[in-house]
């Protein structure tokens, strides 16, 4: 009683406080496509192989559509899938319907169809090879003519009609599942498919699409804290659960439960209490330094159930939770174990694994000790499911689970193709051995020599032969000199590297072959001296050939009598030579290698592409690998599998990636995989081959002979053979399968064996043809076999040719060898017993042998399942490499643990995380996901900082993600995934950001407010923000083959057959890299006509859609994932000598003239733009936020009052508000310019800056060769925050004598102002070295010189390395080129350009030509009071401007009303 008396005394005394206090306050945000939504059911058919016939699926979708709700309608797609998926592959598609994932498959398919275009008045239609039509009578004359017009390109993504003939033309319907229309065209085709005439194509169309868009989630949401050292604001004018709910130490969740009765008081309470935190007073650094631990300590001390919610409650509402946290003890235990659990465990593997440096914490999170993607959400579905495959796959062949996570940690992909042959050869001769040659005995010899640090890119002299590099030669060709003499520089250059004599592949005719007699020469001089000179002699031959000339006898003669006059020449080099001893094995040795034509180079036995043979690829390729295998070496050394008394050659050779020989056929790991099934026997062979081949053709029988052969030498392996027959099967043309099946049915293993070795030679064929009785090559039970042999069944030979053909995917008669359930086609060149070797040594290393020991434990089907179990784990997508974590010798008591269900298949989640970094933010939801999706046994492990001296997180955080659909009450799908920040502090000044994906686009399109300044103290109640995507980015990478380099100044286009100009760009020096802007479907990418597409042609392209030799690049869109291409482009022999940016190209280039002119959303007709170039004048600008519109709107009407020649303006699209992207264009209209708004994706390889007005920075200065056309060669750059007071024209004309762009320096004249000219002393000083501080608030770029001295690329260059450093670069935009001063000069303009009053004396401001508002750092006066204060213009131009917007709203509200009635 007494205790309820005091409560209800705290809460009026605390009530009367609260005055009426305000409503809370919220923060929403919601991201949608700009395409129309798709519907469900389609997006499930790409999810899964689920509904794969085509009239099922019309079928269902009927019976959805009609009068059901939402909600039952995806309940109907569920069960439907659930009678055909596992649950966990239910959870997968709810969870990649949620995330709406396959909407931009749908999606693309309906831009495909609008470039066919759709004939009018047709909701479904047939293309037949380009030719459209809707009716049935259509398509029987358009089947008839097919065969004259080309086949139309199929995408990966195409539902193929089962059955369809591949050979007859190919017929696409386009249409929507379940409309009448579509049902009469399916039927129609379907019945032409079953007679052969047709290969039918579904594409997905809808006639007329929703006007509803597709929600997105996936992504983040931040409002960051701004600061508020200057004001930056424009003048003109939902409940979350918290499962502890605990406020300035009241625990509300339990109050509630203990007093129901006063639920509105203690809401009213909580109300007050939020508000007084909310308050968010600064920390003192002292309370800062343990919020990391005192996090951890919070979420570790919750019930495991709850941390998961706790972590992502704390994270995510970090600035508000600041104060309470400081009061949390840490107790020393966690303390002392999260120390030693960095020190051992993640300082010892994660370091060695992955390039995080621990002692920054980050997260990243391991899926069965598999890396998983955290960038969109659905690379964790895409991981997920193929484990989840696996998983069910190895639990239905009856492995019990402890048993399924031993098996999925083994590491069985192969190694990415770069596969060894083994260098332990005696036909290799030596030329230098860097562990016994004198000129290296002053070398260190210790291994351990490796880990000492050196600056990057050095290499280490350490005496061990660490680095090999074999080449094999024919003498007499063209190229031998060049290699020959890479060699010898290396080697004169005293690069760690031994060489191999070459070994040369030569016929004998002694004194009439200049090989042969290099040979025996080489072998003479190193026989008699050593074979150093024997090195120095050959290459003293070579020396000797004219250049394109060949080797010859007598330069092999003249060089021998040359050193050794004494010497009866005929004696070494005749044909009774003794010096003869290793050339018949250099060419055993090169034939059993296999390692493809001459010459080849390999290094540490891995053979080099042909296209990295020419002699400055090699050299640069060389010291490439050189440094890549330090670190390998490193690794091993650190690990202790590599110590100084080993012998290294031998380490490198045991590696698993040497193979006896190389056959692309065997290692390209571009495989097709298998389920494979029974047979039994005692002892585990885990290796199974099975041989398909058309047994009654000499290739068949060549191939399975070969494999018995092969068989008869190992234990490991198991023989099956299928027979794929070349034509109908007869009795006449299947006698010798008939005869092996027959053998396989009745004889036991071993007859059968010796009987079909015999079938497959030769002359047994060739006497079967005479009519011999098989009879009488039969070592066994005659009768048994004869009655088999002789039955009139011929259905398993059609059950063999059925399953050649849909499972395998062969031709008929096609040979092939599928391996443990990989399959090798195309076996067109030799496989011979070699091969099969090779594919059984590859087999055994990658996973026969590490699956064999595992499955000893388990059961005695063995073989069988080693074989079923490999072809379950070999065709998992390539991901990254399991990594192994010993889990065991860490302490778990500071991790959050959450167990699994038992009984079921379930997931091992390992996370590791530093709680208060932005990466907790975006993991706990993540992981709150996860759990609801499948069954997990979760460890969260924290791995916290110590000594803060700065608040960790000064932004709330949000991240969408849902684990499926959400509906409303009605049934109705509720309205989209969305961010929503509740209970928000009203006092502090945020700005909101999205986090997504990489390849994402988003724009801002509809909001009252400034997301740049939200105040919520002035908001009504609600600030929704809502954005849209874009674009989806397609990325590449474009390299000149000739040259190697980057084509600077290349430029592609992206667009349709009908319209192939959509989007354009330029290449970049660094990396090549280009980006094009695009959405769900298939663009076609050119070099743009012009310039561009008259010096260069396309070479090859990778990652395309189209085959490699089409000279079209096609690439499909269809998902939400990055796409980054390849493209390699060669200079057309004419114009080998040509540059893109020579000086004069532009001029007369009419594609430039068209980009000139295409304003996006405005800027008037082609026709009208046709002025002089140099009559236009280029202004950029950048704003964020309504105030610095305002600004920017004020300057540009400043620019137009003064200026009489024509002006177009560049904006940076990324950040300007729905508001001022509607209101430009009236301003366009009204005062005569044109504009053009330009945007580009920050790459992802260039050091991404997180705080918004950074990345604006970044935008002024970075990307200045790429974001405008090539033929705008001027460009002014203008802060938004100034007053222009005279005609630019000027300024656009002003000398730069040579330099790419000019800047006014910083004024000077303001003396009380000199203790913060920060350019005075220290660094500024000493770098500037009596050069001036330029500010970049105005500059004038040439970008015709800027481009030509790669000026762009080499600020890019430089902010990378100075970036990583949080202190440097802080004003970004101005530190960068006043940094860059001695690389890329600056011209100073003269001081009256640009006028501030922060720096300039009064005195100099009536000779002003511009006037900026720069911050003051002494008075900190708010930027609009200084500028109605300064500039006694700018009250006059606001005015103005305000009244044109009255102008459009009127009428805009009028078009509205006429609308309406």
């Amino acid at each position: 009683g007494v205790r309820m008396w005091l409560l209800w005394v705290l809460l009026l005394s605390l009530l009367s406080a609260v005055s009426g206090g305000a409503d809370s306050k919220a923060v929403t945000t919601s991201l949608t496509t700009k395409w129309a939504d798709t519907p469900l059911l389609l997006e499930a058919r790409y999810d899964t192989a689920l509904f794969s016939s085509i009239s099922h699926l019309a079928a269902l979708h009927l019976t959805l559509h009609f009068g059901n709700t939402d909600q039952a309608y995806y309940d109907l797609i569920v069960k439907k899938a659930g009678a055909l998926l596992s649950s966990v592959q239910v959870n997968m598609l709810k969870f990649a319907l949620s995330l709406r994932a396959y909407s931009a498959t749908v999606y693309s398919f309906q831009q495909i169809a609008s470039n066919e275009p759709p004939p009018s008045s047709c909701s479904a239609f047939f293309s037949v090879h380009g030719e459209k039509t809707c009716d049935e009578e259509g398509l029987a004359t358009l089947l008839k003519s097919a065969p004259e017009r080309r086949k139309p390109y199929l995408f990966k993504g195409d539902h193929k009609y089962p059955g369809s003939n591949p050979d007859a033309p190919v017929v696409i319907l386009y249409g929507e599942f379940g409309k009448p229309d579509f049902q009469r065209l399916h039927q129609v085709i379907s019945s032409k498919v079953n007679e052969g005439l047709a290969t039918y194509v579904l594409r997905h169309y809808l006639a007329n699409p929703s006007g509803k868009k597709v929600y997105l989630s996936g992504y983040g949401v931040e409002l960051a804290i701004k600061s508020q050292e200057y004001k930056a604001k424009d003048d003109t004018q939902v409940q979350e659960n918290d499962p502890v709910d605990e406020v300035q130490g009241f625990l509300f969740g339990k109050l509630k439960t203990l007093y129901p009765e006063l639920k509105e008081q203690l809401k009213e309470l909580r109300k007050h209490l939020v508000e007084s935190t909310n308050d968010m007073a600064p920390l003192k650094v002292w309370q800062m330094q343990d919020l990391s631990f005192q996090t951890a300590a919070r979420i570790l001390a919750a019930p495991a159930v709850e941390a998961l919610t706790v972590m992502k409650d704390l994270s995510q509402n970090f600035p508000t939770k600041a104060r309470s946290l400081t009061k949390t003890v840490v107790n020393s235990e966690i303390r002392k174990e999260i120390g030693e659990n960095q020190k051992v465990h993640f300082l010892l593997n994660v370091r060695s694994f992955s390039s995080i440096n621990l002692l920054k914490p980050s997260f990243y999170y391991y899926l069965i000790q598999r890396k998983l993607p955290t960038d969109y959400d659905n690379g964790m579905s895409l991981v997920l499911r193929s484990e989840a495959r696996v998983m069910e796959g190895l639990r239905s062949l009856h492995i019990d689970t402890p048993y399924i996570h031993d098996i999925l940690k083994l590491n069985v992909q192969p190694s990415d193709s770069d596969y060894a042959v083994d260098i332990r050869n005696s036909a290799i001769s030596w030329i230098n051995n860097l562990e016994t040659d004198h000129r290296y005995s002053s070398w260190p010899y210790n291994v351990q020599e490796l880990l000492r640090p050196t600056f990057p890119g050095v290499i280490r002299q350490i005496r061990k032969n660490f680095h090999n590099l074999v080449i094999i030669l024919e003498p007499t060709q063209e190229n031998a000199a060049e290699l020959l003499s890479v060699a010898e520089m290396f080697y004169a250059n005293n690069i760690p590297l031994r060489f191999v004599g070459v070994i040369r592949d030569v016929v004998d005719y002694g004194m009439q072959d200049a090989g042969v007699a290099l040979v025996r020469a080489y072998n003479y001089i190193s026989d008699e001296v050593d074979s150093q000179s024997a090195f120095e002699a050959v290459i003293s031959m070579f020396n000797r050939v004219p250049i394109g000339g060949k080797l010859s006898v007598g330069d092999v003669v003249k060089v021998l009598e040359k050193r050794f006059p004494y010497v009866e020449v005929s004696s070494v080099l005749g044909a009774d030579s003794s010096y003869d001893s290793n050339r018949k094995e250099g060419r055993a040795y090169y034939q059993q290698t296999g390692v493809g034509p001459l010459p080849v180079v390999m290094y540490n036995g891995i053979p080099y592409q042909r296209e990295q043979l020419d002699p400055d690829e090699l050299e640069t390729v060389t010291m490439q690998k050189i440094l890549e295998t330090t670190s390998f070496y490193q690794r091993a050394v650190y690990l202790g599998e590599l110590a100084t008394d080993h012998d290294v050659v031998d380490f490198i050779m045991n590696q698993p990636n040497v193979v006896p020989r190389i056959n692309p056929r065997v290692l390209s790991t571009s495989r097709t995989y298998l389920d494979l099934s029974d047979t039994n026997d005692g002892y585990i062979r885990p290796v199974t081959f099975w041989v398909v081949g058309d047994f009654d053709k000499p290739s068949g029988r060549q191939l399975l002979y070969d494999a018995i052969r092969h068989m008869k030498t190992s234990n490991n392996v198991r023989l099956g053979m299928i027979n794929n027959p070349s034509a109908a099967p007869s009795a006449e043309m299947s006698r010798l399968a008939r005869a092996i099946w027959a053998a396989m049915q009745t004889q036991s293993a071993n007859n059968a064996k010796n009987f079909i070795t015999k079938l497959a030679k030769e002359e047994t064929a060739a006497a079967l043809e005479m009519g011999v009785d098989i009879g009488e090559f039969a070592g066994m039970d005659v009768s048994l076999f004869k009655d088999a042999y002789e039955g009139p069944k011929f259905d398993f030979l059609l059950s063999h040719a059925a399953y050649c053909r849909d499972v395998l995917k062969l031709k008929k008669g096609q040979n092939a060898v599928i391996s443990n359930g990989r399959v090798s086609h195309n076996l067109k060149e030799v496989f011979n017993q070699d091969d099969f070797l090779l594919l059984e040594s590859i087999i055994l290393k990658t996973s026969g042998e590490r699956i064999k020991s595992k499955v000893q434990q388990i059961s005695l089907r063995a073989s069988d399942l080693v074989m079923k179990v490999d072809a379950l784990l070999s065709s998992q997508p390539k991901g990254e490499a399991r990594v192994e974590y010993d889990f065991h010798i860490i302490y778990t008591s500071n991790a959050v643990k959450i167990r699994p269900k038992e009984g079921d298949v379930y997931f091992d989640v390992v996370a590791v995380v530093d709680p208060v970094t932005r990466d907790a933010q975006k993991l706990a939801p993540l992981l709150l996901v996860l759990k609801q999706l499948v069954n997990v046994n979760l460890r969260v492990f924290m791995n916290c900082q110590s000594k803060l001296s700065e608040i960790p997180l000064k932004s709330f955080y949000r991240h969408v993600l849902e684990p499926e659909v959400a509906f409303q009450a009605d049934g109705s799908f509720s309205p989209g995934p969305m961010a929503r920040f509740l209970d928000m502090p009203q006092s502090p000044l945020f700005t909101l950001n999205l986090n997504t994906p990489e390849s994402w686009m988003v724009e801002s399109v509809h909001t009252r407010y400034d997301l740049d300044n939200i105040y919520l103290e002035e908001v009504e109640n609600i600030v929704a923000a809502e954005y849209e995507l874009e674009h989806l980015l397609l990325e590449g990478h474009c390299f000149d083959v000739s040259s190697g380099q980057p084509p600077r100044g290349l430029q592609f286009t992206l667009g349709t057959a009908s319209e192939p100009v959509i989007m354009d760009t330029i290449v970049m020096a660094n990396l090549g890299y280009f980006q094009l802007k695009a959405n769900p479907g298939a663009w076609i990418l050119k070099m743009r006509k012009g310039r561009s597409d008259d010096i260069y042609k396309i070479y090859s392209h990778e990652g395309t859609d189209s085959p490699a030799e089409s000279d079209d690049i096609i690439v499909v869109l269809n998902n939400f994932k990055s796409r980054i291409i390849k493209v390699k482009v060669q200079k057309k022999p004419d114009k080998f000598n040509e540059e893109l940016l020579s000086d004069a190209t532009e001029e007369n280039d009419a594609g430039f003239w068209k980009s000139l002119a295409r304003g996006f959303t405005g800027g008037g007709k082609p026709e009208e733009l046709k002025q002089e170039k140099d009559d236009v004048i280029n202004i950029f600008s950048v704003a964020s936020g309504h105030l610095y519109e305002r600004f920017l709107r004020i300057m540009m009407l400043s620019v137009l009052k003064n200026t009489k020649t024509p002006v177009k303006f560049w904006f940076l699209k990324n950040y300007l508000s729905p508001t001022f992207k509607e209101f430009i264009p009236h301003m366009a209209k009204q005062y005569g310019f044109q504009y053009e708004l330009v945007q580009y994706k920050w790459p992802r390889w260039l050091h991404q800056q997180t705080e918004k007005q950074r990345i604006i920075w970044g935008y002024k200065i970075l990307f200045l060769d790429v974001l405008f056309p090539l033929a705008v060669d001027k460009i002014l750059f203008v802060d938004a925050d100034q007053i222009v007071r005279t005609d630019l024209k000027e300024l656009r004309d002003f000398d730069l004598e040579g330099a790419p762009y000019g800047y006014t320096p910083f004024c000077e004249s303001r003396k009380e102002m000199d203790g913060y000219r920060f350019w005075k002393s220290g660094y500024w000083a000493s770098h500037l070295a009596g050069r001036r501080y330029h500010i970049s608030a105005l500059y004038v770029v040439d970008l015709k010189k800027f481009r030509k001295i790669a000026a762009g690329d080499r600020l890019r260059g430089q902010y990378q390395g100075l970036s990583q450093d949080p202190n440097s670069l802080s004003n970004l935009d101005q530190d960068l080129p006043n940094n860059m001063i001695h690389q890329v000069p600056i011209k100073s303009l003269p001081q009256e350009w640009l006028w501030c009053e922060t720096w300039c004396d009064d005195s100099t401001k009536r000779s002003a030509k511009t006037i900026d508002l720069c911050n003051n750092p002494m008075t900190k006066e708010p930027k609009l009071q200084a500028a109605v204060r300064i500039v006694a213009e700018w009250t006059d131009y606001d005015q103005e401007i305000k009244r044109l917007q009255t102008r459009v709203q009127e009428r805009v509200n009028h078009t509205k009303k006429t609308q309406e009635l």
